[in-house]
């Protein structure tokens, strides 16, 4: 048992348990299984690429890290104009109101409509991408935003912005299931933690600048011009997608999938002239036997393909992905919910994001009631607490996810293991639900306290979202890549049918339980999601060997 995580009784290897390290001067954390394998040498101590890359000069791992972080860069700058869709509305709850003459509840809907719209979206998109990769999606999907904006713009009806914002989740649906997945395909292990600090802080943490703008706009020139602003710097976008955005989905070789492999495919190597595979084999009672075989005639996955040319690069369509059926795989994402390890994702990520969201309605009511009296203008100001904590959070987790993980490994003797990533839950505990815990308290009683203390408690609270999604995004990646998407697809729907629940019953919450008794429940639950992680990290490896032994997908025909 290293660093406390339970070895499983009966598999050798377990898939996402690599060698991080690789120097031939440290025979204790590189022997023979591990030589010849490509390394990154750029640091003191050569690191193992994880995942393998081929000769493919077509490979997105083989691309120059400049090229990757520019595809990335982009894809994060629309997703936070696909995001920032979701909390568009949240200053403008009582000039909403006024203007369509209806309750707070349906102005509450309208962005619980667009969550369901992501939702619904999402398992569409899911297949779609395993099977025809994720570039048309992005397309489609900034396109979408650029016309569903436009539109929400020119609504003067209740009933045309609803099924604007309907489409505007269907837009942004892309961004939030598939941007994480895309830094699973254009980067090693070592290379992610910084990569999924920034597309979470995109995606989650850039949302939370946009009421901080919209209250200010909407007092000046009316709300119909945030969503206008929205359709705008979209449009800017969209070539930006369509030239510098190629395809990042890759049909590798399986034998590359180093973090994906178990027992005889562990310890493959290749170099440019062989392919050497030691296989492992253990029967009761006996000792290990290693069996070495030598493939002196293939040729290294990807050998004398030819780089793509530019027009070829610029196709929406570059073949499929994956033989499987559209069927099977939209049916795929479904049992998973089963899988320990999707679930506590799940949990961790959706919860606090459903927190975030609930927080966000309701804020409008408490702030613009007694004894504030607020406008919309200085109800967006309140959200500056929350940019700053997505700021924070993101600078914590990018700053601890790739240290943590290669210091645990040093300790661990150069073995990886994904459970390293969930370490970074603790301080989702501390800041997370400190901050939901304050909030309920000073913002039920603001005759009491200043309003600076809900403010501050709101970025806790979405510091330690942020934080918390990260680490889950990056066990997921790192633990299950094969199921990487699946999972992703898991985590949107519970996050926003969860999310479309809470705006459903927000504002009914608060008037028959009160400000400080709902947020004491939620607080509470929320300390128990987060201990989860114990159970988690101790047993997350065996949790891996036992459901690559039986496969639900397997199980359930859907493989």
């Amino acid at each position: 048992m290293g660093m406390w995580i339970l070895e499983p009784k009966s598999m050798e290897h377990v898939p996402g348990t690599t060698k991080y390290f690789d120097d031939p001067e440290r025979p204790q954390v590189a022997g023979a299984e591990s030589a010849g394998l490509k390394c990154d040498t750029s640091g003191p101590v050569p690191i193992i690429l994880v995942p393998q890359p081929s000769d493919d000069p077509n490979d997105p791992l083989n691309w120059p890290l400049w090229k990757r972080d520019l595809i990335l860069l982009i894809l994060s700058i629309v997703s936070i104009f696909a995001t920032c869709l979701g909390p568009i509305l949240a200053a403008n709850t009582l000039t909403l109101s006024l203007f369509f003459s209806l309750k707070f509840t349906k102005i509450a809907l309208l962005t619980g409509y667009f969550l369901l719209g992501v939702g619904l979206a999402g398992i569409l998109y899911i297949p779609s991408a395993r099977i025809w990769g994720k570039r048309h999606l992005f397309l489609w999907g900034t396109l979408l935003i650029v016309v569903a904006s436009a539109w929400g713009g020119a609504s003067r009806s209740y009933r045309s912005l609803l099924w604007s914002r309907i489409w505007q989740g269907i837009g942004t649906a892309p961004f939030e299931a598939l941007v994480n997945a895309s830094v699973g395909d254009m980067y090693f292990v070592h290379e992610r933690g910084k990569r999924m600090a920034l597309t979470n802080l995109a995606v989650f943490g850039g949302a939370f600048f946009t009421p901080i703008l919209v209250g200010k706009i909407t007092h000046t020139i009316g709300w119909w011009w945030t969503f206008y602003f929205v359709a705008m710097f979209a449009g800017v976008c969209l070539p930006l997608v369509f030239f510098f955005v190629p395809e990042t989905a890759y049909r590798r070789d399986s034998r590359l999938n180093t973090d994906m492999a178990s027992n005889e495919d562990v310890s493959m190597h290749l170099n440019s002239n062989e392919i050497k595979t030691v296989i492992h084999t253990t029967t009761p009672g006996t000792t290990t036997e290693t069996e070495t075989v030598y493939i002196t005639s293939a040729e290294p996955p990807g050998a004398n393909t030819p780089l793509a040319s530019w027009s070829q690069r610029l196709a929406i369509f570059n073949g499929r992905k994956t033989d499987e059926s559209f069927f099977k795989l939209f049916l795929r994402p479904f049992p998973l919910f089963a899988h320990p390890a999707i679930l506590w994702a799940c949990l961790i990520q959706g919860t606090m994001i459903g927190w975030t969201v609930f927080i966000g309605i309701i804020l409008a009511a408490i702030f613009l009631g007694p004894p504030l009296f607020w406008d919309e203008v200085n109800t967006g100001y309140a959200y500056t607490g929350a940019f700053i904590g997505a700021i924070i959070g993101f600078l914590i987790v990018g700053i601890l996810a790739d240290w943590s993980a290669r210091y645990m490994t040093r300790k661990n003797n150069g073995i990886y293991e994904p459970e390293f990533r969930i370490v970074l839950v603790i301080p989702q505990l501390i800041f997370g639900c400190a901050g939901l815990y304050l909030f309920g308290v000073t913002s039920a009683t603001l005759t009491h306290y200043s309003w600076v203390l809900p403010v501050f408690a709101f970025g806790l609270e979405v510091g330690g979202m942020v934080i918390g999604a990260v680490a889950s995004s990056l066990y997921i990646v790192d633990a299950h890549r094969d199921l990487a998407i699946e999972a992703f697809t898991c985590m949107l729907i519970f996050k926003n049918f969860f999310c479309f629940g809470l705006t459903w019953s927000a504002y009914e919450w608060l008037v028959h339980g009160g400000v400080f008794k709902t947020f004491m429940w939620i607080s509470s639950i929320q300390i128990v999601i987060c201990l989860l992680s114990i159970p988690m990290y101790v047993f997350g490896k065996r949790n891996r060997a036992y459901f690559h032994k039986h496969d639900i997908l397997k199980l359930t025909g859907l493989h």
